[in-house]
């Protein structure tokens, strides 16, 4: 076994939470002196170009995460990595699965980055729906279980019937050290020169977690009250919903579904206010990287994360989730009424690459 060797099993590096949290930890890690494979079941996706230098990409080619059983159990027997971290849902099972297959001494370490219960309650999935009772089921055969916020922590606790002690919290490292470079980037949007209204930013897939409509219909109220402006960065399965119900509420002219973007930290750091508008979270990653960029936050105050990120309001507006009237109300004190950015900057410190890198380490038994 090669003790220096720690790999990620994702299903690919699209441009979600989850990825992004563990390309900034593989940065973690290959600082410390560790050897880091990105395992894919399928090797595409916006992130594969911030895939730091020195990890390995190893493509399963695999067309379903199941199918991918079998390759991972194959890489597991040749390799023989120090640990394998899997994320999200069915990721970990498969992982779990592998381990056995290969019969080999890497540990597994599953994350979970939801908030389950949501989760799939917001789902017709079958598989979705079955994941906590598999897990409930294999769950023993995870070295360490790991989750990203004591809420989430929490709820799968709860609902896979595992014992609470046996599920580690490590936020996510969300604040790296290239955040001040990249949000200094110059931005190629007239909406946020000088001179133009505030810009409203929002930024994840366009799903119904993360309950767009809401945001809307709150910034359409906002509208109403001043002159403003809404960017949503993300791309999503409700993108023609979402068109539509900005025409019928009359925004198409201060309303900018702009898509996926590298950078987000440029339009965070110049935005007027940073809204996370979620339904659920596992943790929710925006927050922390708007925080680091020095930006104002609102969010609803949905289970779990944004609570325990904003520490119950002090480090920005929390609103019930689906409440347009106090969403409305909050992204107008927020720009009225903005905290010290110096508080938001020490407070995004606790989401650092360096602080999950060293929780992680002591899970894996290597610090």
């Amino acid at each position: 076994m090669n003790k220096r060797r720690v790999a990620f099993f994702l299903p690919n590096l699209a441009g979600g939470g989850a990825e992004r949290v563990c390309v900034n930890l593989a940065s973690g890690f290959l600082e410390r002196g560790l050897d880091v494979d990105f395992v894919l079941v399928q090797a595409n996706g916006p992130l594969m170009q911030a895939v730091p230098a020195g990890a390995r990409t190893m493509d399963l080619a695999a067309g379903r995460m199941f199918l991918a059983l079998w390759p991972l159990a194959g890489y597991l027997r040749q390799e023989r990595p120090y640990a394998l971290i899997a994320a999200p849902d069915h990721a970990n099972l498969i992982a779990i699965w592998a381990k056995l297959l290969a019969s080999v001494e890497t540990r597994v370490v599953i994350t979970n980055h939801v908030n389950t219960s949501l989760s799939i309650r917001n789902t017709l999935k079958l598989q979705e729906k079955l994941y906590p009772h598999l897990l409930r089921i294999f769950q023993r055969g995870a070295d360490a279980i790991v989750a990203v916020s004591s809420g989430a922590a929490d709820d799968l606790a709860c609902l896979a019937s595992i014992p609470r002690r046996r599920v580690t919290v490590i936020y996510n490292p969300v604040v790296t050290h290239e955040i001040d470079r990249l949000m200094a980037a110059p931005l190629d949007h007239p909406w946020f020169a000088a001179g133009h209204p505030p810009v409203v930013l929002a930024a994840g897939r366009l799903t119904a977690q993360k309950d767009y409509p809401t945001l809307l219909r709150a910034f359409a109220e906002l509208r109403q009250q001043r002159p403003a402006r809404l960017v949503i960065l993300g791309e999503g399965e409700q993108r023609t919903e979402l068109d539509s119900l900005v025409e019928s509420l009359s925004l198409a002219a201060d309303v900018d579904l702009h898509g996926f973007v590298d950078n987000p930290y440029a339009f965070m750091a110049r935005c007027g206010v940073f809204v996370l508008s979620s339904a659920w979270e596992g943790f929710g990653n925006v927050l922390a990287e708007a925080l680091a960029c020095g930006a104002q936050v609102v969010s609803t105050d949905c289970h779990s994360g944004p609570a325990e990120i904003l520490e119950n309001g002090k480090y920005g507006r929390l609103v019930p989730v689906g409440d347009v009237p106090a969403l409305t109300r909050a992204l107008a004190v927020a720009l009225d009424q903005p905290l010290l950015v110096a508080s938001l900057l020490s407070r995004a410190s606790v989401f650092s690459v360096e602080a999950a890198t060293d929780s992680y380490l002591r899970v894996l038994g290597l610090a």
